[in-house]
């Protein structure tokens, strides 16, 4: 499988119901982007969704961003992915993430493990002593150097989250040649500052409270102070382009300037606002 360059990314528990959903996956391929990634939280289960987007589309690609290793062992995730891929010719995309111990103990009932020794378990688990693994479409929820060696070492590569484009260049050196760096950015087409940045604060808040994050950031250059009451300007300016479409190409080229392969745009507006949401992944498709 090719990883294109633009991707779209956008959780399907936003929208609720299969009409929209159906809508809105129609939406993003008529819009010529390569793949939609969605996540696997506390709504609708990764796999059943994921086919059910594929079942409305021809050519879109569609990948977990990420699926959880605490949602099922590995022979499933692999049966999982390889029975979508059979079944939808070879669109599907198996991202993999730890998820965050809030999930995975509180709502899931399982222990938290160290997250390096638990991915290599799991991953070794669906691709040992498999033909043909290596070419598998897998790829890793990676931020700090040690999963980005893993995602190098054992995938196609990795999926970074709520990054900047100068994390990316970190990344891009440490995954090396011919791996794919598939990168999420928020965006909005909001111009006016104090709009833009609340926007930017709510949809952050649920990110700001997991500690994968938060030390993730901090290795970054942001500080306590920017990580306090919301997000200081400086760090939200840097998780959320805002702006005209011109300036947030911009810093979407920043990212494929800094190494990226492939770039997914999460559309950030007023709940609800689909209007909004689809005008900006038009106005960006051509980035």
């Amino acid at each position: 499988m090719k990883l294109g360059r633009l991707g779209a990314w956008y959780a399907p528990d936003k929208i609720g119901n299969a009409k929209g959903i159906a809508a809105f996956v129609k939406t993003v391929e008529d819009l010529g982007y390569d793949t939609l990634w969605y996540p696997e939280s506390r709504g609708y289960e990764s796999f059943c969704v994921g086919g059910y987007m594929l079942g409305q589309t021809k050519t879109l690609k569609l990948g977990s961003s990420i699926t959880s290793i605490y949602a099922r062992d590995a022979f499933a995730a692999r049966r999982g992915m390889i029975s979508l891929n059979e079944l939808y010719g070879d669109r599907f995309i198996l991202g993999l993430g730890v998820s965050h111990m809030p999930m995975v103990e509180g709502m899931r009932g399982h222990t938290y493990e160290k997250p390096i020794p638990a991915m290599r378990r799991y991953v070794n688990g669906i691709i040992k002593e498999q033909a043909g693994s290596d070419a598998w479409p897998i790829a890793l929820a990676a931020l700090r150097p040690l999963m980005l060696k893993l995602s190098a070492e054992l995938t196609r590569g990795a999926l970074p989250y709520n990054t900047t484009p100068h994390h990316t260049a970190e990344a891009a050196k440490i995954l090396g040649p011919n791996k794919w760096l598939a990168i999420e950015q928020k965006v909005t087409l909001e111009t006016d500052p104090v709009k833009a940045r609340a926007l930017g604060r709510n949809e952050l808040s649920r990110y700001m409270v997991l500690d994968n994050y938060r030390n993730s950031w901090l290795t970054m250059g942001f500080t306590e102070a920017d990580l306090a009451n919301g997000g200081s300007d400086r760090f939200i300016d840097a998780m959320v382009l805002w702006g005209s479409a011109d300036k947030v190409k911009e810093g979407l080229r920043a990212h494929f300037a800094a190494g990226a392969t492939h770039v997914a745009i999460q559309p950030v507006t007023a709940e609800g606002d689909t209007t909004a949401r689809d005008a900006t992944l038009k106005a960006l498709s051509d980035t």
